[in-house]
């Protein structure tokens, strides 16, 4: 009968990989948008949104977006419903407790959520208000 041996990974290849596995992180962002009386809403959501940490002077950058328009085009939301959509961002340095999600854009109306407070599944709910 042979023994099998367990294969040894030298630390350099072990270090490296962990290093890949951090940047290939993500943050997942669930966001509601409440139900509304308006006939007509529309949403949408820039390239230049971010998580924020001011604390690190870090941003996480948007990556995909699920259920919502990039800008310049809009999303048609229904009346007296809450509207889903989800975000994907780059993955938060490890240090990072609380950040913002922010629209960076040059008009008013962006969407700002502040002191999300970190988890351990990067997975969030927001209400956007």
């Amino acid at each position: 009968m042979e023994t099998l041996t367990k294969p040894e990974i030298v630390t350099e290849i072990l270090e490296s990989l962990q290093t890949k596995f951090e940047e290939e992180r993500q943050v997942i962002v669930h966001c509601c948008f409440p139900a509304s009386y308006n006939l007509g809403t529309l949403i949408r959501i820039w390239p230049s949104t971010f998580l924020i940490d001011e604390s690190m002077d870090h941003q996480s950058a948007l990556i995909h977006h699920e259920n919502i328009s990039l800008y310049p085009e809009w999303t048609m939301v229904p009346p007296l419903q809450d509207y889903w959509f989800t975000l994907v961002f780059k993955g938060l340095p490890k240090a990072c407790k609380v950040f913002d999600l922010k629209e960076v854009i040059p008009e008013s109306g962006g969407f700002h959520v502040q002191h999300i407070k970190r988890n351990a599944t990067d997975i969030y709910r927001v209400v956007i208000v």
